[in-house]
C-alpha cells in the first residue's frame, strides 16, 4: 500500500509504485480465475480536494491505513505520468476491456478540456488507469473531475484561513508573515491548475459530494467521516 510522503526520493517512490503494480497483477490473476466476479468502470476511490493547511495530507494517509488503499499525492501522481517504463508496466497490467475503457474515457475528458498539453495527457492516463486498476485515496491534481462522475466519493477540506496559517507555520516551523505567504501562492497555484485545465467547472462546490471544516472538526473525526460516507456510498 503506497501509504509513505512521495518526498523521500525518486528511488523510494519507484519502489512504493512498483509493490502497488505487483499487488494489481495478483488482484488481476484473481480475477481471472473467478470469472463471475462482477465487473465495473472503476473501483471505489475517494478523491480529496484541499486548502492547503487543511490536514489533506494527513487525512489521506489515515483513510489509505484504515481501508487499506493506496494513497496517490501530487508527487506520486507527476512522478507516474513523467515515467514512461512506469506507465507502461500499469497499461501492460491491462486486458482489452481496460484499454477500451481507458481510451473512450480519455476522449471523453480531453473532448471537454481547454489545454491537451502532453503533460496534462499523461496525467489524466495516469489517475484513470490507477482508478480502473484498484481502489485508491487520489490527493489533489484535479483527480475529482478526471475520473467519472457517477462513481466514487468526492471530497473538499477547508478551514478557516488563519486557522490553515498557524497550522503551516507550526508544521513547517516559520513565521506567521511566512506561512500567510505560504498560503496565498499555494493556493493560487492550485487555483490557477485547476482553472486552466479544466475551465469555470472546477469552481465552486457543486463537483464535491462531502464538504468538511477542519477548523471544527478533529483529523479523527473527519477520517470517520468520510469512512462512513463511503461505506454508505457503496452500497
Amino acid at each position: 500500500m503506497i501509504t509513505r510522503r512521495a518526498s523521500v526520493g525518486s528511488l523510494e517512490l519507484d519502489r512504493l509504485i512498483e509493490r502497488q503494480l505487483r499487488n494489481w497483477e495478483l488482484s488481476r490473476a484473481q480475477k481471472r480465475a473467478d470469472p463471475g466476479s462482477p465487473e465495473s468502470a472503476v473501483n471505489e476511490f475517494i478523491t480529496i480536494s484541499r486548502m492547503i493547511g487543511s490536514g489533506g495530507h494527513e487525512i489521506a494517509q489515515r483513510l489509505g491505513k484504515r481501508l487499506n488503499w493506496p494513497v496517490f499525492d501530487k508527487e506520486i501522481l507527476q512522478h507516474m505520468a513523467g515515467d514512461d517504463a512506469l506507465r507502461r508496466r500499469l497499461y501492460d497490467a491491462m486486458d482489452e476491456r481496460d484499454e477500451g475503457w481507458l481510451e473512450g474515457m480519455l476522449r471523453l475528458v480531453l473532448e471537454c478540456e481547454f489545454h491537451q498539453e502532453e503533460y496534462f495527457h499523461r496525467l489524466i492516463e495516469t489517475v484513470l488507469a490507477l482508478a480502473r486498476k484498484g481502489h485508491g485515496v487520489f490527493l489533489g491534481r484535479g483527480a475529482h473531475l478526471i475520473l467519472p462522475r457517477e462513481c466514487g466519493l468526492r471530497v473538499r477540506l477547508f478551514a478557516p484561513r488563519d486557522v490553515c496559517i498557524r497550522r503551516i507555520a507550526e508544521r513547517e516551523g516559520v513565521s506567521s508573515e511566512d506561512a500567510r505567504r505560504r498560503f496565498d501562492e499555494t493556493q493560487g497555484q492550485r487555483t490557477d491548475f485547476v482553472r486552466r485545465h479544466f475551465g469555470p467547472k472546477g469552481d465552486g462546490i457543486e463537483p464535491y459530494d462531502l464538504l468538511i471544516n477542519t477548523g471544527t472538526v478533529t483529523m479523527d473525526q473527519a477520517t470517520e467521516m468520510i469512512v462512513a460516507a463511503t461505506k454508505q456510498w457503496g452500497k
